[in-house]
């Protein structure tokens, strides 16, 4: 059974960083595209990025040239790096897999970790 967790959030002034990571056990990681989603307190679950099984990225608009997606393929982990963090960005993010290509739709990924909260502070 493929299980996805989070870890490394935490409260960050604004302006400051944070990597946040998604360890995955079970199943074969180096065949999933791994995304990142997040929610924000009344807000539905929105698409953060996402890197495909061969490395190729996608951001939506709002963090591109702040967050960074990556994986260690070695360590069965992918990373999301945030800089520039502003309180907007607060929600609870969620990494998610699904086989080889990357997608933004929610739907379209079967596994989910349990998420990890990131407050930014203004």
């Amino acid at each position: 059974q493929v299980q996805l967790v989070e870890s490394g959030g935490g409260l960050v002034q604004a302006g400051g960083s944070l990597r946040l990571s998604c360890a995955v056990t079970g199943g074969t990681f180096n065949n999933y595209a791994m995304a990142w989603f997040r929610q924000a307190p009344g807000k539905e679950r929105e698409f953060v990025g996402y890197i495909t099984w061969d490395g190729l990225t996608a951001y939506v608009d709002f963090v591109k040239g702040r967050f960074t997606i990556s994986r260690d393929n070695a360590k069965n982990t992918v990373y999301l790096q945030m800089n520039i963090l502003k309180p907007e960005d607060t929600a609870v993010y969620f990494c998610a897999a699904r086989a080889f290509d990357g997608s933004r739709r929610l739907l379209d990924f079967g596994i989910w970790g349990r998420g990890t909260q990131v407050t930014v502070s203004s």
